[in-house]
C-alpha cells in the first residue's frame, strides 16, 4: 500500500524514543537535523549515544509517564511485548507512534530519507521493498550536487523579487522557470545576469 508523504515542521516538538541500541541511534540521527526536542530512555545505549548531542537520555526502563507531552513516540526496544504496549500506550492517547521493524504498530513510517540544504526528499516503496527505495535514495542524492543546490537557491532568492515584478501567477511561473533553465543551462548566473533575464520576460 502506498503512504502520504507529510511534511511537518517538527522544531521544537517532543519526540520520545524508547531504546538504546543501534536501531533507536540511527531515528535519533535522522531526527535531529530537524529541530526536534529528543528524549530517549533505555536501560542501557549504544556507545553512539554519547557523543550525539542534543539529546536527552534517561538510563532508566520505560515508563507508561514517558509518553506525556509527546508529538512522536518511536518504540525501539529489543522486547516486542513493550513494543506493543507502548504503541497501544499512544494509540490510546492520539500519539504518533512508529515501531521499528514491525509495520502492523506503526502509525507513521520513516522513508529512505535524502536531506540536503533546503532540500529534503522521502522515498517509500509502502514496505515492499526497502532495497528498491535505498536504490532510488542514491539516485535522488547524486542529483543533488552542488549547481543543483545553488540554482535551488538562487530560485528561493528570487521568488520574493518574481512575485513582486510580475502581476500574475503566469507570468510568475514563466519567470520561475526560465530563471531555473539559465540556471541549469550553464554556471550560475550573477545578479545582472538575472536582472537581464527577467526584464526580458
Amino acid at each position: 500500500m502506498a503512504f502520504f508523504p507529510f511534511f511537518i515542521d517538527l522544531a521544537g516538538k517532543k519526540i520520545l524514543i524508547a531504546g538504546g541500541g543501534n536501531v533507536a541511534l540511527r531515528k535519533a540521527e535522522k531526527l535531529l537535523p530537524f529541530g526536534a526536542d529528543i528524549a530517549a530512555v533505555s536501560p542501557a545505549f549504544c556507545e553512539g549515544f554519547a557523543v550525539l548531542g542534543n539529546v536527552c537520555l534517561y538510563c532508566r526502563e520505560f515508563r507508561d509517564s514517558d509518553i506525556d507531552g509527546a508529538f512522536a513516540v518511536i518504540a525501539a526496544t529489543d522486547d516486542r511485548t513493550l513494543n506493543r504496549h507502548i504503541f497501544e500506550l499512544c494509540g490510546a492517547e492520539k500519539i504518533l507512534v512508529n515501531t521499528v521493524d514491525d509495520p502492523e504498530n506503526c502509525g507513521f513510517y520513516f522513508p529512505a530519507l535524502v536531506q540536503a540544504g533546503n532540500v529534503t526528499a522521502g522515498i517509500s516503496t509502502g514496505g515492499a521493498s526497502p532495497i528498491f527505495a535505498r536504490y532510488i535514495k542514491e539516485k535522488v542524492a547524486g542529483a543533488l550536487d552542488g549547481k543543483t543546490l545553488a540554482a535551488g537557491d538562487i530560485l528561493a532568492k528570487y521568488r520574493p523579487v518574481i512575485k513582486q515584478r510580475f502581476s500574475t501567477a503566469e507570468k510568475r511561473k514563466e519567470a520561475a522557470e526560465a530563471l531555473l533553465q539559465r540556471c541549469a543551462d550553464g554556471e550560475p548566473p550573477d545578479k545582472n545576469e538575472i536582472e537581464e533575464l527577467l526584464e526580458s520576460l
